[in-house]
This record gives C-alpha cells, sequence and structure tokens, in this order.
C-alpha cells in the first residue's frame, strides 16, 4: 500500500508538521558532544512508561524520559543523536533527541507498535504493528507511508539487511519468518521455524539468521541462500522445566562467534558457541528475562528483566552478574550508546 491509497478514514493521516521538520533540521545536531560516546545506557519501561538512564560507569539510574505510554522496541539512528522508541498503547514512535534526554518529537504507526528499524541511509523506518498483523515501511523525513505488508499475527522481530533491499520479520503466532522485498513492499518467501519466534540476528557473514522461539525454547539457525532451516538448538538449564524455557531476545560478538540468550521463565541467559552450536554457560540473572545488549568493547552486557524489575549487569568475560539496578516496571529493551554506526536491527 503506498501513499496515495492512504485516507483519514483508516487511521489517521501521517503527515510531517512544520514543528517536526524542524526539529529534524536543526536542534538534532546542535549538540553533538554530549549526544554521542556518553556510554548512557537507555532501558524501556512497558509499564512505567518511561525511559531509565543508567550512567555508564556507576551503572546508577540518572534520569528518567517520559514517553508515550507503553515504549518497547527502540534503535538509535547511526549518528546516536536521535534514539526511536515504539510506544505500542498510543500507536507512535516517539523521537528522543539524546543531546536533550527528552522526546522532540514523534511517529504516527499502526495499532501497536513493538519493534522497530531503521534504513542504512536513515529514510526509512521499519515498524512491526503487533494488533495489526502487518509491518509499515515509513519515509522518516516526511511521516509518510509508503508500504503496508501484511503479515502473519502478531508480528514483532525486524531486521533490515546492510543493502537496506531486504527485511525479515517474524510472526508471533504463524510461527514464521517472512522475507520482504522493500521497494515493492511484498513477502517474497517464508520459513516455518519453532512456536512464537521473537528476535533475530543475521551473522556477520551474512549466511544464518539465528532466530528465538519462545513457546517451543528455541534458537533457529535459518540458511539465507536456500531459506531454509539448517540447525535448531535447545535449552534447559539445570534445576528448571522444559516449559519454563522461553527464550526471546538474543545478541550476537561482532565477530559472530558467540551468542547470548535471554531464556525467560528460566531466568538464565545461555551463552552459545556459534560454530559448534554448544551451550558453554547459563549464567542466572533476574526474573523472566527480556531483551539483551553489549558494550562496543563487549566487555558488558545489560540483561533487563521484566519480571523483577530490574536489570542485571554482566561481565562478558567471567560471565558473572556484577550488579542488579532496580530500573522501572515491567524493563523491555535496553541499548547503550557508546557507539557510531548503524545498527541492522531494532530492540
Amino acid at each position: 500500500m503506498t501513499s496515495s491509497l492512504w485516507t483519514p478514514s483508516r487511521r489517521g493521516l501521517l503527515q510531517a508538521s512544520a514543528a517536526g521538520a524542524a526539529l529534524a533540521s536543526a536542534p538534532f545536531g546542535a549538540h553533538p558532544a554530549k549526544a554521542v560516546g556518553t556510554g548512557r545506557v537507555y532501558v524501556s519501561h512497558e509499564k512505567s512508561h518511561e525511559l531509565a538512564v543508567l550512567d555508564g560507569t556507576s551503572f546508577n539510574v540518572v534520569k528518567r524520559i517520559k514517553t508515550s505510554r507503553r515504549p518497547r522496541g527502540m534503535v538509535f539512528n547511526p549518528a546516536h543523536t536521535l534514539l526511536y522508541v515504539a510506544c505500542g498503547d498510543e500507536d507512535v514512535v516517539d523521537v528522543i533527541d539524546v543531546a536533550k534526554e527528552a522526546v522532540v518529537d514523534s511517529i504516527p504507526t499502526g495499532p501497536s507498535p513493538e519493534v522497530l528499524t531503521i534504513s542504512p541511509d536513515e529514510k526509512t523506518m521499519f515498524i512491526a504493528n503487533e494488533e495489526d498483523s502487518s509491518m509499515w515501511i515509513i519515509s522518516i523525513e516526511d511521516k509518510v507511508l509508503l508500504h503496508e505488508v501484511p503479515s502473519g499475527a502478531e508480528p514483532e522481530g525486524v531486521l533490515v539487511t546492510p543493502d537496506g533491499k531486504t527485511v525479515y520479520l517474524t510472526s508471533e503466532v504463524a510461527d514464521m519468518i517472512h522475507k520482504v522485498d522493500v521497494a515493492k513492499g511484498v513477502i517474497l518467501d517464508n520459513v516455518v521455524v519453532g512456536t512464537r519466534p521473537r528476535r533475530m540476528r543475521v551473522t556477520p557473514d551474512q549466511k544464518e539468521l539465528w532466530i528465538t522461539c519462545e513457546l517451543s525454547g528455541e534458537v533457529y539457525i535459518v540458511d539465507i541462500a536456500t531459506y531454509k532451516v539448517k540447525d535448531v538448538i535447545n535449552f534447559l538449564p539445570p534445576g528448571f522445566r522444559q516449559v519454563d524455557v522461553t527464550p526471546v531476545g538474543l545478541e550476537m560478538t561482532a565477530d559472530g562467534k558467540k551468542v547470548w540468550v535471554t531464556l525467560g521463565r528460566a531466568n538464565h541467559v545461555a551463552v552459545v558457541d556459534a560454530a559448534t552450536r554448544k551451550i558453554e554457560n547459563y549464567i542466572l540473572v533476574g526474573s523472566r528475562p527480556w531483551g539483551i545488549t553489549f558494550t562496543s568493547d563487549e566487555k558488558t552486557a545489560f540483561v533487563a528483566n521484566c519480571l523483577s524489575d530490574d536489570m542485571s549487569i554482566v561481565d562478558i568475560a567471567s560471565k558473572r552478574v556484577l550488579k542488579s539496578v532496580p530500573t522501572g516496571r515491567v524493563p523491555y529493551t535496553p541499548l547503550v550508546n557508546d557507539r557510531i554506526g548503524w545498527a541492522p536491527v531494532g530492540n
């Protein structure tokens, strides 16, 4: 669906205001020294409707940023001067000026946006609308809907390839990963994976797509060239039942050798050797770990624990929890502002 078919009677017209245009041109570049490389950690919270901001050294909460209701997935722009936050209960993506640490704009979306990412050229946003069974492709500058891509029910994970031509989209209810042509706004192919697929990562060589499958307690590995499942990894921390293992978040080291997977109700993070598929460690964290991210030097991992309302700070080398920090009600996504550059996947 292109913008020419978009009508106000459906969900409201997406259009850029004069105020939004002014924000896009001037303030975002005005404080680069404060915006970039601070090391601060941002954590979205579904129930307290805010981001907690943690100091990158002490890991103490130093600020709270009020957002629209139910912030979940987040992604930085390549310069890390803006932070885009999907707010599910108000059908918008809030735009945060990182230097000011304040919401300065919003972009309308479909019903219940959950996870998002942006194209490498920062012109296009891809948003999984959970309650609409679709992914929206939006022009960031104009706030215009370019394509609406129908998907399986409850889409969530969104990942775009480095060339910006293809997006992978998880459908929780259909148990599928959709392969989407960005230019045409159509699904090119589907692959069936485990039950309730959530998040994805691609190996650095662009050969494998790793997907967490929450209700089957697995990670599926898809061969990107053939678009077929090539491997499945199962998890079972000591003392837990299989039904307790509900993986959601995953993060991959820059060299693609290690993959960390949050195991939900099993209250652990699994560390996987990507080449052998062997589980090297189970790390006990908080209650129902959800989102996960690394610092750019890959020394520290941040794990959002959605039922204990805290975040575990984990030393990657020793695989030990250094500190648990209460952050807010139902933490969802952690992101670290310590690098410059585009990321292919939203959290």
